[in-house]
């Protein structure tokens, strides 16, 4: 212009297309895994049963002073209860890649939180954990599925829950606003242990979990249903201190 040379340089914000694209990379990788999975263990489970049954009926006419008949029940039990365990854990993560359409209305944000409230008020009066409830406009309402809004509401208090085992006051957010953009933004915070830096990489990857008897599955869903619903899941914490999840839809 002029001449005099400049250099226009335009930003786009590419986390949406990278998330999507990575969910449906897990989706495909989910529905093979599980496929391949059900394929192999269903048969294992059903001669186990078979044996099983052979076994029974062998024991009444079976002389067997060192129990090997015994034995063998034992050790066929066990292969029954694993592979029925593996056959559940397959249709557990199957259910990832089941949502696909969604119901969409206009949901008042506080009908939402009355009805989270109601559901989980039993489980956090029995923990003695409070419960505060933050919305600012009482009209407030978002362009949601009204069940899947609530599963993720649902999973993420339960996560806070956890975080905040063993904390002296422990103490659960839910607060609803609109960001700078003017989008509705829903948020879940608690005063838990917050997550270290190490694991927040890991948290939305199916499978993961930190949790003893955690499948990894909950935080998964949350993020597959916000992209369906052309949102977003953000999360901030700081260890030792509590940790933020926002619902940006």
């Amino acid at each position: 212009m002029q001449e005099v040379s400049y250099r226009l340089l335009a930003f786009q914000n590419v986390n949406e297309a990278l998330d999507e694209a990575e969910s449906q990379a897990w989706q495909r990788l989910l529905n093979v895994m599980t496929h391949e999975l059900m394929n192999s263990v269903a048969p294992v489970t059903s001669l186990a049963g078979t044996l099983k049954n052979l076994l029974a009926r062998m024991k009444d006419k079976t002389v067997d002073p060192e129990n090997i008949v015994e034995d063998l029940e034992l050790g066929i039990d066990t292969i029954m209860r694993r592979s029925k365990g593996l056959l559940s854990f397959a249709e557990t993560y199957r259910n990832l890649s089941k949502i696909t359409e969604l119901n969409i209305s206009k949901v008042q944000v506080s009908n939402l939180f009355e009805h989270i409230s109601q559901l989980m008020l039993p489980l956090l009066s029995q923990k003695n954990i409070e419960l505060e409830v933050i919305l600012m406009d009482p009209l407030m309402s978002i362009d949601a599925d009204a069940s899947l809004a609530e599963q993720i509401m649902i999973n993420l208090i339960l996560n806070a829950v956890e975080a905040v085992k063993g904390k002296p006051q422990p103490h659960i957010i839910l607060s609803a606003a609109l960001n700078t953009d003017k989008r509705p933004i829903i948020k879940v915070t608690d005063n838990g242990i917050g997550i270290t830096d190490e694991v927040m990489d890991k948290i939305f990857i199916p499978f993961f979990s930190t949790r003893k008897n955690g499948n990894g599955i909950g935080l998964s869903l949350c993020k597959q249903i916000m992209i369906l619903h052309r949102g977003n899941i953000q999360v901030q914490s700081v260890e030792g201190e509590g940790t933020c999840f926002s619902l940006l839809f």
